[in-house]
């Protein structure tokens, strides 16, 4: 029995399949590369939310604190104790 040699249009035409499966193959890994950079990226915005949310979840669990009041009190309202003083440096 003998064995028929593929014509050139074969050789042709495996060789563009073989052509497009790389070209799509460097797309497909250039791809999987961003997708992971990506992915890197918003574990670490999840875990930066994550941290976020538990120090709120702390504030609400310990905003009927004194010293919670206290310093709401002092820092954002600007309040002070009687008697007390407070010096600004104005060195700046």
């Amino acid at each position: 029995m003998k064995i028929k040699r593929a014509g050139i249009i074969t050789k042709i035409l495996l060789l563009a399949i073989v052509l497009y499966a790389a070209v799509r193959l460097a797309m497909l890994h250039a791809e999987t590369r961003s997708l992971q950079s990506q992915i890197a990226q918003l574990e670490q915005q999840t875990q930066e939310l994550t941290e976020e949310n538990a120090a709120l979840e702390y504030q609400i669990a310990h905003s009927d604190d004194d010293e919670t009041k206290e310093e709401i009190a002092r820092d954002k309202l600007g309040l002070v104790k009687p008697g007390e003083k407070i010096f600004y440096d104005t060195s700046n």
